[in-house]
């Protein structure tokens, strides 16, 4: 029995694996098909600047789980797109470029005809390959086309110096060759990405590690839009919107990029670490991993995640970081999870069902911190000393903004009545418990600051206005290993 056209001829869709479509793709398997439904071919700048100018106008993002650049980044991409511009990214490490770029996939329209077996997405309307051509020629309206998921219209390439042009542009199929088709056929062309990501995006990342002649190859692509291969009289004219980015220290001084390819991109857009605590507190609650099956519960302080976040904006501004390779955010993500990890591991040892990470739980972050900093040291050893201070004085900035000062001259009374006071990572939450009856003056600015009585946040909390006071050179502190011991300075 024949089935009805609309089933039988059914195209199937181009759909990278692993992606979820929001809707199905039309029922439309022939060009003559998609004619009668009056769908109209735009070139993949004008698709891009139609979508974007609709989620404008209804204030919705371009750009998903990317902040703090709502005032400076995201509204420069805007203009770039709809001037239908090429971009390039230029930042340090850990600025979101990359995810920048893929998030603009979302501005293409979700499904797209081309022509059935098409190797670079050849319009129905305008086939640029070979065998689209040969196709739409022989069979006209009832040629067939598929239809091609946005996700399936984005190609990325990060470049390296043994990247070729071969990766990039194409190259001559060997073994179409010897398959006994001639040199001079043009269906013995393997296509490289830029090709392959025709009528999309094709992102290059940290472009000027690309060798200059391979750089060259990129200079019809964007200007003339197209291509040649091995020498072939083959004009492929591409709909291709190219974004690249750079690290400046490479765009400088390691790598370049040749001058008439920088100057073939419209638009260069700087991207910045967050300007703020509070933006780089967010961005750390957005990408930190939760560790929610270690079994016992997990409580960060707020005054510690700020300690954190601060750590991060204070290394941005120290003379002894190397400012050219960047404090990424990755940092602060990496530093957050790695002091909850060694809070669990205190619960875990003591047999609590509260992990909460405490000022004396920053030591662990020596291993995570150093491994994302650039030291400007000469002697060794002094890289953390310099990680060290950073850490005291993200605590000494904390300590000031949380915890109320005006009861602080009572808690340093009771310590000159002779109270001494011993801290350290390995001491249980419980301990400090004690600690709140043998100096009482504590217990009220420590119940402020932890908002809660649980003994793991109140550990935390006294910790805290300890070192805080230690720093601010109103406790003494006497430190052997983890362990730390506070007293009055009489």
């Amino acid at each position: 029995m024949n089935q009805p056209r609309s089933e039988a001829a059914r195209p199937v869709p181009v759909l990278p694996t692993g992606v979820t479509p929001e809707t199905e793709p039309p029922a439309v398997a022939t060009i003559g098909e998609l004619r009668a439904t009056g769908w109209q071919s735009l070139p993949v700048k004008a698709e891009l600047r139609k979508n974007l100018l609709a989620r404008l106008a209804e204030r919705r993002p371009i750009v998903q789980g990317v902040l703090g650049y709502d005032d400076t980044v995201l509204p420069a991409i805007e203009q770039a797109i709809i001037a239908g511009h090429d971009v390039i990214l230029l930042g340090e490490r850990g600025q979101a470029k990359s995810r920048i770029i893929r998030s603009l996939v979302g501005l293409l329209d979700e499904w797209s005809p081309m022509v059935a077996g098409s190797e670079i997405n050849d319009d129905p309307y305008a086939p640029v390959s070979r065998h689209a051509r040969d196709v739409v020629a022989e069979l006209g309206d009832d040629a067939p086309i598929s239809w091609v998921h946005r996700s399936a219209r984005y190609g990325e390439k990060l470049a390296t110096p043994d990247t070729s042009i071969a990766d990039i542009i194409g190259e001559v199929d060997p073994i179409k060759v010897a398959e006994g088709r001639y040199l001079s056929d043009e269906l013995t062309i393997h296509y490289g990405l830029v090709p392959r990501s025709n009528r999309g995006i094709f992102a290059i990342n940290e472009l000027p590690d690309l060798a200059e002649r391979i750089q060259v190859g990129l200079l019809d692509v964007l200007e003339e839009r197209d291509v040649q291969i091995r020498g072939h009289k083959v004009r492929l004219p591409l709909d291709v919107v190219l974004i690249a980015s750079a690290n400046p220290e490479d765009y400088t001084n390691r790598g370049r990029i040749i001058t008439p390819l920088k100057d073939r991109f419209g638009t260069r857009i700087r991207t910045h670490y967050p300007l703020d605590v509070d933006t780089e507190l967010t961005i750390i609650g957005q990408e930190a991993r939760r560790l929610d099956d270690v079994g016992v519960r997990v409580e960060m302080p707020p005054f510690m995640a700020e300690v954190v976040a601060r750590i991060s904006q204070l290394a941005r501004r120290s003379p002894r970081v190397s400012q050219r390779s960047g404090v990424s955010v990755r940092l602060s993500v990496a530093n957050y999870e790695t002091l909850a990890a060694a809070a669990v591991r205190r619960a875990v040892l003591h047999h609590e069902a509260e992990a909460v990470p405490r000022v004396s739980d920053l030591e662990s972050l020596m291993s995570s911190t150093l491994g994302k900093l650039e030291i400007e040291s000469l002697e060794e050893g002094e890289d953390e000393e310099v990680v060290d201070k950073l850490m005291k004085a993200a605590v000494l900035q904390a300590f000031r903004e949380n915890c109320p000062t005006e009861q602080l001259g009572q808690v340093v009374g009771g310590f000159e009545d002779g109270a001494i006071v011993h801290a350290g990572p390995d001491l249980a939450s419980g301990d400090y418990v004690a600690v709140l009856d043998a100096v009482p003056a504590l217990r009220q600015p420590v119940l402020a600051m932890a908002g809660s009585e649980s003994p793991g946040m109140l550990a935390s909390a006294v910790e805290l206005v300890l070192e805080g006071l230690h720093l601010t050179k109103r406790l003494n502190k006497d430190a052997a290993g983890p362990r730390a011991t506070y007293r009055s300075r009489a």
